[in-house]
């Protein structure tokens, strides 16, 4: 007798989804942009948040309808094979998506060392292994394991952020009467060419929520759940980013943000009085979730892959009883400790953000080709208009020029 195949399990609902998606976002983002853009923008830090959660909104959205018509992992190897009828095409590009998973955490896992070694002072390497062997172990153990621990995680680090402001509502600032010095675009081009290098900052404070699709063969009524997961943690993390980036600058000035190398904490200080050692612990979390999620997301990519028959089947096997990847979340692990161990962060961070804007761009343009072919994937729950993915090309595409020059 053969022995039935094993797949993946579906456990995951909305609420624990968006927790997923919010909780990668978040991670990656504020907690270490927002003392940068503030030295770009200024006082329209908290503009800067709004128009790069619009131009993102625009690639969420091809990625909500691509989702609901081709729910499988591995979701940018899928939609690119479904509209360009290429393998090699496929393969690439879920490769440099996995690759993105990889050298993400990498840069996340050295922040993360920084943030332990302020309370810890052991070795970075020692460090590096210890969290990525943690944390591979999670990931192996099982997705709801792995996403309830990423949903603690991101409930923490988002209470940090709501911790400023809710101090900012309760204190002194006056938010609602300083709304147009934050909001109102300048008319000085010179403070407009500020705004737009810090709004392609903001970009990357967004990326996390395209993780979701990786992950839909372990979701509960997919094609309802991901597009809701995928808005949601748009929606929410631009609400986040705009109250915390908005009480910063108030609190304290754009000057004294970029000149912090813990921006937060001087904000958690002057707005909440309280012990920047709260906010370093806070960091951890935020950091090790991002991980945790980049390292899942990578494991399903090479999932879906090998079940595409792209790389070989060892890739595709699940555990009977974890009823996880094993083969593929061992690799992506030493994958990232071995780039951790050899990379500094700052070009593991050059990396990931040329590489996502490369996928983003490519994404716009399948679901641009599959609405503009009449292609026979099965229709979609959620559709968009055609101009949503051309404009998700065209602000990708200027976003990796300017990025370039």
């Amino acid at each position: 007798m053969i022995a039935q195949k094993v797949g993946l399990h579906r456990r995951l609902t909305l609420t624990l989804l968006t927790l997923y998606g919010v909780g990668v976002t978040v991670g990656a983002g504020i907690y270490v942009l927002i003392g940068a853009m503030a030295g770009h923008a200024g006082m329209k830090t908290p503009l800067a948040f709004i128009v790069a959660g619009v131009v993102m909104a625009f690639t969420a959205a091809s990625y909500a309808e691509l989702c609901t018509r081709l729910p499988y992992a591995a979701g940018e190897a899928n939609y690119v094979k479904a509209a360009f009828a290429s393998r090699t095409f496929s393969i690439t590009v879920g490769l440099v998506t996995a690759f993105i998973g990889v050298i993400s955490s990498a840069a996340v896992s050295l922040g993360s060392v920084g943030y332990i070694r302020e309370l810890i002072d052991f070795p970075p390497p020692f460090l590096l292994i210890l969290i990525l062997v943690l944390l591979g172990g999670v990931a192996i153990f099982g997705i709801l394991e792995s996403v309830v621990l990423a949903a603690v995680f991101t409930v923490i680090e988002v209470a940090g952020l709501l911790l400023i402001v809710a101090a900012g509502f309760r204190g002194d600032i006056q938010l609602w009467s300083a709304l147009p010095d934050l909001v109102m675009p300048p008319l000085d081009s010179l403070a407009l060419t500020g705004i737009a290098f810090a709004s392609l900052l903001a970009f990357f404070a967004f990326i996390g929520f395209e993780d979701l699709v990786n992950v839909v063969e372990e979701v509960r009524e997919p094609q309802k759940t991901v597009p809701r997961a995928i808005a949601l943690t748009l929606i929410i993390s631009i609400f986040l980013y705009f109250f915390v980036a908005a009480y910063s600058v108030l609190a304290v000035s754009p000057e004294r943000l970029a000149a912090s190398s813990a921006p937060l904490s001087l904000v958690f200080r002057e707005v909440a009085g309280v012990n920047p050692l709260v906010i370093t612990l806070i960091a951890i979390v935020a950091t090790l979730n991002t991980v945790l999620v980049q390292i899942t997301m990578a494991s399903r990519v090479f999932y879906g892959m090998a079940n595409q028959g792209d790389l070989p089947r060892i890739f595709g096997h699940v555990h009977a009883t974890t009823r996880t990847p094993i083969v593929s979340t061992v690799i992506v692990v030493l994958s990232v400790l071995l780039l951790a161990l050899v990379s500094p962060l700052q070009t593991l961070a050059e990396w990931t953000s040329l590489a996502t804007l490369g996928i983003f761009a490519t994404i716009n343009a399948a679901l641009l080709k599959l609405k503009l072919g009449h292609s026979a994937t099965p229709q979609p729950a959620v559709a968009v208009p055609v101009w949503v993915p051309v404009m998700g090309l065209i602000t990708c595409l200027g976003m990796l020029s300017f990025a370039l020059l």
